[in-house]
């Protein structure tokens, strides 16, 4: 018999809130980072391709580490949420630091970019993963779960749709015409709105199932139980490929519009069209409980690539309308893929846990790893493609730069979805539901 719901409406609305707060900052960084290093801070393209994968690469190292330090911590508020209270304040100084431009000379600039921009990831991490890792703890019912994770990400959505739309608007407005004014005064408003939002979720959720004389568990025992854990694993290859896709498409759509439809003015327009994100969202309480996580998140990519088709078929024919389409379409999929992405990790921590292992903040340090890890290889490949085109920054583009960013909005993330497809397609879902089912008392029997 499931458990009766154990959170109220003020924790919920805070515990989705604090993936909001997060957005804020990570959106700007992951729509307009790349623009502001190569087109306003001054870098060259090669200089942020290799600036973005050494960051990531760090990345890879500190969510272990965070995972790490979630798992060993015994605290009076618990192993998650004393996060929230010590890494809010440091994550929003990196995020404000990482977009000032200080008056140094051109390896000056770089070291500040790497120190700032290192240290962004790190306090991302610090307090993003335990919006993953506290979820099961939250609650043991199944539903209340799925709530918790769709209140989060529809949150989270709205928030990132929020800024995708209204950064370069607000950069134009603090800026009068200063672009480095603007994206710095920008960064401040967010950070400062993250701040407050981060701490309330520190104040308001409960850690209600994890015990915190827990006894930590041996590497040896964790690294048995990744092997075994095959949902874990596959879903971390999902997460990646995700992030990877998001990352090389809403990296180039400012160079899109900027140089092959030269009307950067469309930007917040073609950008808010993903507002249909939160469509998706909203659909997974039902769909999941109708249809199960696995088939409904199959039927989210299959959107996300339709939509994917749509708009490579707009940017070939230069058809604002279809490409429009083509983005709404898309959002809804993505809507669907990235509001079970936190649910279905949950599901896996849990299902570590009936292997016998308790290793919240690990299993939950895939989320922040595929985030990074994405995030850094697209990085790598958009910046990596525009240098090796040639292009040269408020320039217009040579033909084989032209056809480069058309590759990074259009044909690449379409691709990325078909692999996305087939690899979820190996997530068993069954061997969970069988791994958490209930055991029958002795003495009873089943029909």
């Amino acid at each position: 018999m499931q458990s009766p719901w154990q959170t109220k409406w003020p924790e919920r609305i805070s515990y989705g809130m604090s993936d909001a707060a997060d957005n804020l900052v990570f959106q700007m960084m992951t729509t307009y980072l790349l623009f502001f290093y190569t087109d306003v801070y001054g870098l060259s393209a090669s200089a942020a391709a290799i600036l973005f994968i050494v960051a990531r690469l760090a990345d890879v190292v500190e969510s272990l580490i965070i995972g790490v330090m979630i798992d060993h911590t015994h605290s009076k508020w618990g192993k998650s949420r004393p996060f929230f209270l010590w890494y809010a304040l440091p994550y929003v100084a990196f995020a404000i630091l990482t977009f000032v431009t200080p008056p140094f000379s051109g390896t000056g600039k770089l070291v500040w970019a790497y120190v700032t921009y290192l240290g962004l990831g790190f306090f991302y991490t610090a307090v993003n993963l335990p919006i993953t890792s506290i979820l099961p703890t939250l609650t043991h019912n199944d539903q209340e779960m799925t709530l918790l994770g769709v209140i989060r990400q529809f949150s989270g959505s709205a928030v990132q749709i929020v800024v995708a739309v209204f950064t370069l608007p607000l950069v134009a407005f603090f800026g009068h015409g200063n672009q480095q004014k603007g994206f710095l005064l920008t960064i401040a408003v967010f950070g400062g709105i993250s701040l407050i939002l981060i701490w309330n979720t520190f104040f308001q959720v409960r850690e209600r199932f994890t015990s915190p004389d827990h006894p930590t568990q041996s590497w040896g025992a964790v690294t048995r139980m990744l092997r075994q854990n095959q949902p874990w694993l596959i879903i971390s290859v999902v997460i990646l490929l995700y992030w990877l896709t998001t990352a090389i498409k809403n990296q180039t759509t400012i160079y899109y519009f900027k140089y092959l439809m030269h009307q950067e003015s469309l930007v917040p327009i073609a950008n808010s069209f993903t507002f249909a994100a939160l469509i998706g969202v909203v659909l997974i309480v039902h769909a999941a409980n109708h249809w199960g996580k696995k088939r409904t998140m199959l039927g989210g990519i299959v959107l996300a690539i339709i939509g994917q088709l749509i708009l490579s078929l707009g940017t070939t024919f230069s058809h604002l309308p279809t490409i429009f389409a083509g983005i709404l379409v898309n959002a809804v999929g993505n809507g669907l893929i990235i509001g079970l992405v936190s649910i279905m990790i949950a599901d896996t921590i849990r299902y570590g846990t009936a292997l016998g292992i308790q290793a919240e903040g690990i299993l939950a340090s895939t989320d922040d790893f595929g985030v990074n890890v994405g995030l850094g290889l697209g990085g790598l490949v958009t910046a990596g493609l525009f240098h090796f085109s040639g292009y040269v920054a408020n320039r217009p583009q040579n033909l084989a730069t032209q056809h480069m960013i058309i590759l990074n909005y259009a044909w690449i993330p379409l691709l990325l979805y078909l692999v996305m497809l087939i690899v979820l397609l190996f997530y068993d879902e069954d061997r969970i539901h069988r791994a958490l089912a209930p055991t029958p008392a002795k003495g009873t029997t089943q029909n």
